[in-house]
């Protein structure tokens, strides 16, 4: 062998070059920018705002007068349960709707989807508006009762949770139908095959597989719904009217109206709280839920 296969054979390889960690994260840093400069260093100056008194000293004050008042709390109960009341109802709605599309072959698949998403076509307040003159005392669903003899006056369809519910409901659907599409499709057909052929009824295939199966979607919808309605302030003002007092209204009324700034920074940094939480956990159940169904 000559000295010059030699030398080629001995030579070690060098290394690969691995690229540079400013190179690697380079990417991140536009996004990172925009979240630091439009979210991190605005909730930063909001929870130090919620930290100053009339005289802009440090002080508790403001958190201690927020769980003294029971107007406050009683609006953070009826955040709550107005959030749970739409998330359950949004996703009772669109469970059979994303079933539908997941496993549909109609020529009217199309037509669904296009009527589930349509409702986002339209803004929200529109929306609110459109179940007003519905809901209204002397809207069409009140007329059409009292047409029918079925009630003698009109209910109090507005200005309640229900028209609230009702409204956000119709909002949030579209949310719902897409959290739980995956989840249907990541199912495989010939499960639901296999049991139809062992003899097993709809009803049986539903509660033993499907239900089971689509659990990580049934919860991705719920606390989706849950997070968004909790924040919602244009159906709840709208529909609800004055007198439906929810954090997203009392927050208004103290930045815009009673100009309370540093009290109205302590009722967003309470409902982040929350909302943050229902995230977190929302994320721990589904995590936990994914892991039982791949083992």
């Amino acid at each position: 062998m000559s000295a010059i296969d030699s030398t080629l054979v001995t030579r070690p390889q060098a290394p690969p070059r691995r690229p540079l960690l400013a190179g690697r994260y380079f990417p991140l840093l536009p996004p990172a920018t925009i979240l630091l400069l439009l979210f991190a260093v605005p909730m930063g100056m909001m929870i130090g705002l919620s930290f100053q008194n009339s005289s802009a000293a440090f002080s508790l004050d403001n958190y201690g007068r927020f769980f003294g008042d029971d107007l406050v709390l009683e609006g953070l109960l009826r955040t709550v349960a107005m959030s749970a009341l739409v998330a359950a109802a949004v996703t009772a709605l669109a469970y059979p709707l994303a079933y539908y599309l997941a496993r549909s072959e109609s020529r009217w698949r199309s037509a669904v989807f296009a009527l589930v998403i349509a409702p986002e076509l339209a803004g929200v307040v529109l929306r609110s508006y459109g179940w007003l003159i519905i809901l209204d005392s002397h809207g069409f669903l009140n007329n059409a009762l009292v047409s029918l003899g079925l009630i003698s006056e009109p209910l109090a369809l507005t200005k309640s949770m229900f028209g609230v519910v009702v409204g956000l409901t119709h909002v949030l659907l579209p949310f719902g139908v897409l959290s739980l599409l995956p989840s249907f499709q990541g199912i495989d057909r010939n499960i639901e095959k296999s049991a139809q052929i062992l003899g097993a009824s709809r009803l049986s295939i539903l509660r033993h597989i499907i239900i089971p199966l689509s659990l990580p979607g049934i919860m991705s919808s719920f606390f989706i719904a849950f997070t968004l309605s909790a924040s919602a302030y244009a159906t709840p003002a709208l529909i609800g009217g004055a007198g439906f007092h929810v954090m997203a209204t009392m927050i208004y009324e103290q930045l815009l109206v009673l100009v309370d700034w540093p009290f109205a920074a302590v009722m967003a940094n309470i409902l982040l709280i929350i909302v943050v939480g229902i995230a977190f956990a929302s994320a721990q159940i589904e995590n936990r839920l994914h892991r039982k169904l791949n083992v």
